[in-house]
């Protein structure tokens, strides 16, 4: 889960500008030996791409648990997929927060007791400064006057417009390019000037943004030529195809 994180968010980095290399350099991967180097054993073929060298840090052989790589990256984004509970505690978290003024923390872990953290917690860490997504459904919280609500990093945000959307353009092949889009029109639901606003849309409004994801992937086969049978206009096959189970 984690490495496909980091290979979703690499090809986003791509496509706004940078180069691989540039790219890669923007991740730190950390397993329960600590920051993976070039020479950390037992690797995947995921992780390899995406080492570090030993050689850019003076402290590497201390780089052994998340403590220590945080308070010597001082990483703006922590993305939790460990299944061990507390991994992301107040000393970690608060350490973060000193280095970068909003910084973006999802504990996506799930059930909720392996998650990483509470999304309560974070936002009191952090005096409300998180930007928070989490693995399980999670309660708003209150505090200092202000209610946050939680997104749901879960993909089921994604595949039901995602798959809508292939479907109704007569998709003959699925690309990053449409992934992309999607992903896109996902964030772009959020009203993200309001108060404690989500970073995600709510699983309780999954209708309605599935319909607009699915226009958004349908214009992009459309865009790519990628359709089977002739179709015009995205919108209208979307609607076209689109049913109620009412009897």
């Amino acid at each position: 889960a984690g490495m496909g994180i980091v290979n979703q968010i690499f090809t986003e980095l791509q496509r706004a500008g940078l180069t691989a290399d540039e790219a890669r350099q923007h991740f730190y991967l950390v397993d329960k030996q600590g920051l993976l180097f070039e020479d950390t054993p037992d690797l995947t073929a995921a992780q390899k791409p995406f080492t570090r060298s030993r050689a850019e840090f003076a402290n590497a052989d201390m780089l052994t648990n998340l403590a220590d790589v945080v308070k010597t990256i001082h990483p703006t984004v922590l993305i939790g997929t460990s299944t061990q509970p507390g991994t992301f505690t107040e000393e970690i978290v608060k350490e973060m927060a000193a280095h970068t003024p909003r910084p973006i923390i999802f504990p996506l872990s799930n059930p909720t007791k392996l998650a990483e953290a509470t999304a309560e917690d974070i936002i009191q860490w952090t005096d409300g400064q998180a930007l928070i997504a989490t693995g399980i459904p999670a309660a708003d919280v209150d505090y200092k006057g202000v209610t946050y609500k939680i997104g749901q990093g879960n993909n089921a945000l994604i595949y039901p417009g995602l798959g809508f959307g292939l479907i109704a353009s007569t998709a003959k092949l699925l690309t990053q390019e449409t992934i992309s889009a999607a992903i896109h029109a996902l964030g772009g639901l959020v009203d993200s000037e309001e108060a404690g606003a989500a970073v995600l849309p709510p699983v309780s409004h999954l209708t309605a943004f599935s319909q607009k994801i699915a226009e958004v992937t349908a214009q992009s086969v459309l865009d790519q030529g990628l359709n089977r049978e002739p179709i015009v206009d995205a919108k209208q096959a979307v609607k076209d195809a689109k049913w109620s189970a009412e009897y």
